[in-house]
């Protein structure tokens, strides 16, 4: 594995990095499904929230180089707002699906919702 911290210009080619809560609910799945369409449409690169609170050092290293992190939460519990911050990562966009008036339990999936979730992550995915 090669030292990331010493790849000078390279590494302004990591992608930006999209982590989801994916919780069980509604909510969770918009959040999933919003990071995977950003993903493919090439805003940001979904990566593994759950690697972040097991401490696997690859994902750590990898979201320690990234330009630009974006936590996506599904409800007010901010699961993948407090995974960052307990695996010591404080300089991230934060998207919260409440704030899109989107409630845990009264969101039905939706091909639209999806994509205004999307919308506002790309946004703030920006440079």
């Amino acid at each position: 594995m090669s030292n990331s911290k010493d790849c000078g210009c390279a590494c302004t080619s990591a992608p930006k990095l999209i982590f989801a809560c994916s919780g069980a609910s509604d909510t969770g799945e918009i959040t999933d499904r919003a990071a995977r369409k950003l993903s493919q449409e090439g805003a940001g690169k979904m990566f593994c929230l759950a690697g972040i609170g097991g401490r696997v050092s690859g994902i750590v290293a990898s979201t320690q180089v990234a330009p630009k992190l974006l936590a996506i939460d599904g409800c007010p519990l901010h699961c993948a707002k407090k995974t960052l911050e307990e695996a010591g990562f404080t300089e991230f966009e934060h998207l919260r699906l409440t704030d899109l008036g989107l409630l845990k339990g009264k969101s039905p999936v939706s091909d639209e919702l999806i994509a205004k979730v999307a919308e506002k992550g790309k946004t703030l995915l920006a440079d």
